[in-house]
């Protein structure tokens, strides 16, 4: 059966491959980037039924108008995979005080998934990019009020989305499922050349995961389940994630902050 999955950040790495295997596979792909010019590449290159939509995602105003763009052309969304991350840049710092770490990486997939979510049915899945580098969460720098380094960003941003995958989750407890994948560590991405000036490992090893959680029935009853790829188990996530009183207040914070600013 043929499935409408968008894919945010898929104009090159992980996203680019395991779009171009979903396109190969039959489905529609609704594809996601920053840039007119790769995204025009990347559709080229896809091949099969592509749409492609151009949104910054630092900016929650854009998120919402992706959105809005979306729903407007269709009616249903079989998968939405949260993959747009940003590890390094040269401006951490937004205009709003804002670290681009969590704006990218937590905030625009929390407001895209909830935006989106009348369209994504009872058996569709979302499955967030998370990773194996996670730190407790500091909700002031969340906020704004303190600066961190890339890594402790990234990781932090990283805990965050993997905190609300599991709250939303108990929020909806007939579907769709919420779905946190580390998809594996340091494989061949843009994102890991620039941080880690490595090479990285096999993409597929990515791709294939987030395909497999996107459609596969192990994921199937996962909602809320963090996947490890490193070790290819679902397991626990950073301890504090499983704290109640502190992931109550990450999500606040989330929701706060989507307010204010999207």
């Amino acid at each position: 059966m043929t499935k409408t999955i968008l894919i945010t950040g898929s104009t090159d790495g992980i996203g680019l491959l395991t779009a171009k295997q979903l396109a190969a596979a039959g489905h529609r792909i609704l594809l996601h980037g920053r840039s007119a010019e790769k995204l025009e590449t990347a559709a080229a290159d896809i091949g099969g039924t592509v749409e492609a939509f151009n949104a910054d995602l630092s900016d929650l105003s854009a998120v919402k108008s992706l959105a809005s763009e979306i729903c407007a052309r269709y009616d249903r969304l079989d998968v939405l995979i949260n993959n747009a991350g940003v590890l390094k840049t040269p401006r951490p710092v937004l205009e709003s005080g804002l670290d681009i770490r969590f704006v990218v990486n937590t905030l625009a997939p929390y407001l895209l998934t909830d935006l989106l979510l009348p369209i994504i049915p009872k058996d569709g899945r979302v499955v967030n990019l998370s990773s194996a580098a996670q730190a407790p969460v500091n909700l002031n720098a969340m906020l704004g009020k303190g600066h961190l380094s890339d890594m402790d960003a990234y990781a932090q941003s990283k805990l965050a989305i993997t905190i609300w995958t599991r709250e939303w989750a108990k929020a909806l407890p007939d579907g769709p499922a919420m779905i946190a994948v580390n998809p594996g560590s340091l494989l061949a991405s843009k994102m890991v050349k620039e941080g880690f000036g490595v090479a990285g490992n096999d993409l597929s090893i990515g791709a294939d995961i987030l395909i497999e959680a996107a459609l596969g029935p192990r994921f199937a009853d996962a909602s809320g389940a963090f996947f490890d790829n490193d070790s290819g188990t679902f397991a626990n996530p950073h301890s504090a994630a499983l704290n109640a009183a502190p992931a109550a207040e990450v999500v606040e914070t989330i929701k706060t902050l989507v307010r204010q600013h999207g």
